[in-house]
């Protein structure tokens, strides 16, 4: 089975080799870019994998997309999903309240341990734990020390 042809207009053209000039790029981005400059000379997949040194699934993708979805949604990223955030801005608040507060009694000032057990006690905080304070407390730039 023969695949589809990629022909790019001399527009599309000229704007792949200026999106590649622009602003910095992704390395993906760039390889997506010269993907297509390389699919529209006809290069075969093979040679397209060891000149750019990408994977043939990358190229088979690039193509695919171009052809269904156009120029400007085969070189951008598609949006991932991720893990969905467990704690709120509300329960962040809380944390960092807390962890500008005074330190308990006994205690010179807040460790990430001890602002995790505390914080595990209450309602809606039962799996945090020390990595989460820190990144809460690191994006914020609240300082424990």
């Amino acid at each position: 089975m023969k695949r589809p042809t990629v022909k790019l207009s001399p527009e599309e053209i000229d704007y792949l080799r200026s999106f590649k000039k622009s602003v910095k790029r992704s390395q993906r981005e760039y390889d997506r870019a010269n993907i297509l400059l390389l699919l529209h000379k006809d290069k075969k997949d093979i040679e397209i994998e060891d000149f750019l040194e990408v994977e043939r699934t990358t190229i088979w993708r690039t193509r695919k997309r171009f052809l269904k979805e156009g120029l400007a949604r085969a070189l951008e990223e598609k949006p991932r999903s991720g893990q969905p955030k467990k704690y709120g801005q509300k329960q962040e608040a809380e944390l960092i309240a807390l962890a500008c507060s005074d330190a308990p009694q006994g205690r010179a000032r807040w460790t990430l341990e001890l602002l995790a057990e505390t914080l595990g006690k209450k309602e809606g905080f039962g799996t945090i734990n020390r990595e989460t304070i820190r990144l809460i407390l690191k994006k914020t730039n609240v300082s424990l020390g």
